[in-house]
Parts: C-alpha cells; sequence; structure tokens
C-alpha cells in the first residue's frame, strides 16, 4: 500500500466516521454523549488524509528538480510499505457494510442483570402514566422498595427476553461509554402478557409495581416485576441503549 492508497483509506474512515456521527448509526457502537469525540476523529483522519497528499506532492515535486544522476530518493531507492497496512480497510468496510445491530435477547440471556444500587431516587413528576426508563424502574422497585412507585401507572419501553423456563423479561441494555461495556437490565413480566412472545420484540409496558422479586438464573443478581395491564409492540428507539446507569 502507498502513500496515495494510505491516504485515500484514511479519507474514507473519516469520511465514515462523520456520516456515522451526523446519522444514528454511531448509537450502535458509543453512547450518545460520544457523538462530539466521533465527528472529531473524522475531522482529523480526513485533515491527515489530505496533509499526507500534500507532503507527497511536494516531495515529489523536490524529486523532480534533481538531476537524473544525483543521488537521492530515486525508484531504487523507494521504501515500500508492509502489506498488513491493508488491514485497515477492514473497520471501513464493517463500518459501511456490516452496520451491527443493537445487543439484544441473545447476550441479555447469557449475562447476568447489571442492576445497581441508585445514588439518589430524584422526584417523579405527575404524569399519567408515568415513563421511566427500565434501569431507573427497576432500581426504584428493588433498592428503595418502591416507595416512588406506590399508586402509580408506569410506562416502560424494552425488547423482550425469555429465561430457560420461559420467563418473560423486558431488557434494556445498560452502557458506560460503549457497546461492548453493554450489561442487562431485567425486569420480570406479570399480569395481562401477550399471548405470543418473541424475543427482541420492542414493547412499551404500562403496569403497577409489585413487591414480587426473582433472580438472575445466571449471577444470582435481583430482578423485579412489574404487573402488566398493557403491552404494544413498538419500533425499536433510534438509541436502544439505556445512558441512565452508572455502573
Amino acid at each position: 500500500m502507498n502513500r496515495q492508497a494510505q491516504s485515500a483509506v484514511l479519507f474514507l474512515l473519516g469520511a465514515s466516521l462523520l456520516h456515522a456521527a451526523t446519522t444514528d448509526l454511531y448509537l450502535r457502537y458509543v453512547k450518545q454523549g460520544l457523538r462530539p469525540l466521533v465527528l472529531l476523529s473524522g475531522a482529523v483522519l480526513i485533515a491527515a488524509a489530505v496533509a499526507t497528499v500534500w507532503y507527497e506532492r511536494k516531495r515529489a515535486r523536490g524529486r523532480g528538480r534533481k538531476h537524473d544522476d544525483e543521488p537521492g530518493d530515486g525508484p531504487g531507492h523507494a521504501h515500500r510499505e508492509p502489506r498488513v497496512s491493508w488491514l485497515l480497510v477492514l473497520p471501513l468496510f464493517a463500518l459501511i457494510l456490516v452496520a451491527p445491530p443493537a445487543l439484544g435477547s441473545y447476550s441479555a440471556t447469557r449475562a447476568g442483570t447489571a442492576l445497581q444500587e441508585p445514588l439518589a431516587y430524584p422526584a417523579l413528576p405527575s404524569a399519567d402514566p408515568l415513563r421511566l426508563g427500565v434501569v431507573d424502574y427497576a432500581g426504584r422497585a428493588v433498592y428503595d422498595h418502591g416507595r416512588t412507585l406506590q399508586g402509580r401507572r408506569v410506562q416502560l419501553t424494552g425488547f423482550l427476553a425469555l429465561d430457560r423456563d420461559g420467563t418473560p423479561y423486558l431488557v434494556r441494555m445498560a452502557l458506560n461509554c460503549c457497546a461492548a461495556d453493554a450489561q442487562p437490565v431485567k425486569v420480570a413480566l406479570a399480569g395481562r402478557i401477550p399471548p405470543v412472545l418473541q424475543p427482541d420484540t420492542w414493547l412499551r409496558i404500562t403496569g403497577t409495581y409489585t413487591p414480587r422479586r426473582a433472580k438472575d438464573p445466571v449471577n444470582g443478581g435481583p430482578i423485579p416485576f412489574i404487573e402488566v395491564t398493557e403491552a404494544k409492540p413498538v419500533a425499536a428507539p433510534k438509541d436502544p441503549y439505556d445512558e441512565s446507569w452508572n455502573g
């Protein structure tokens, strides 16, 4: 791979990062707050590609002024870049052609719940139903014993996962930084559950708090229940991960 090819790959990588950051594609890889860094990375790669092309052209003009018999960077002295540098093309193809789906039920049922005790329980709005994140509901239900949820209709959105014994969970994958560190937080469903449950289906659940608990079969972590009164299929959100978790 010569310098011109390297510049082309750097430019395409940078352009791909800018494309991902200006659409919702980047949310498949990193959390929403890292968007400025993705944009900056794309801009730096494009700048590096342009600078490399400019430097190579300047060097070529300098060589053209030399006499043929003058020692210098002639053809016999050209440096060959290692072929392994072509591996730079692989992440480019992966980013453009193989945008991965968000982590789903397969990952959720093979990892234990990552629920941790919240640092605080902010006051909740008076909306009815009360829209909460899966992580927020689970934290309040387990560690605050549902004190802020009593007597409230709660609405949660997540994807379905089925345990080995068929127990249905509403799940959101919580992350700190990127999809590589995503871990599931689960809420078990009881009450008016849909008769046909398809893993990875996104649902909007309306229900009420119940003190019922279960232990995650993977790591023994606490899984709260919600008493479902209504369940509707919904499209997957633009940001499939829950960023309210601080692991």
